[in-house]
């Protein structure tokens, strides 16, 4: 059983910068995909970045590239979001994720659904003004 905590809930003016984090505990394995997704009113749960946890890989989805970077301790318990150049539609419930990693094959369209993923965190409010 894995247990997910998000922490790091704030209100930012566009163009700020916010970083939460989620802490992992229970069965957690090294081979996991560990990722962020975030919902928003009236909207679906959306994969915004991922990292692999076996080699550090990250994938991004094309919203955030450039601005949001995903990273996991050395432990790889905990997972961060440093979220830059924050706008308005970046607001949202922030919830992270993990499950073992898609296939190869699979995994460029798979690692940003909510089905590729059993074990949730309770999600962190985000709010971009």
């Amino acid at each position: 059983h894995v247990q997910l905590v998000e922490s790091g809930e704030g209100s930012v003016q566009a163009g700020g910068s916010l970083r939460p984090s989620c802490t992992a505990s229970g069965d957690t394995y090294g081979s996991w995909c560990m990722a962020w997704f975030r919902q928003s009113a009236g909207t679906e749960r959306e994969g915004v970045a991922v990292i692999e946890a076996a080699d550090g890989t990250k994938t991004y989805a094309q919203s955030v590239k450039g601005r949001f970077t995903i990273s996991l301790n050395d432990a790889k318990n905990t997972l961060y979001l440093q979220m830059s150049s924050l706008k308005p539609e970046d607001s949202g419930r922030y919830y992270c994720a993990v499950d073992w990693c898609p296939s190869a094959a699979d995994f460029g369209r798979k690692w940003y659904r909510r089905t590729s993923y059993g074990h949730w965190g309770q999600g962190t409010q985000v709010t971009v003004s």
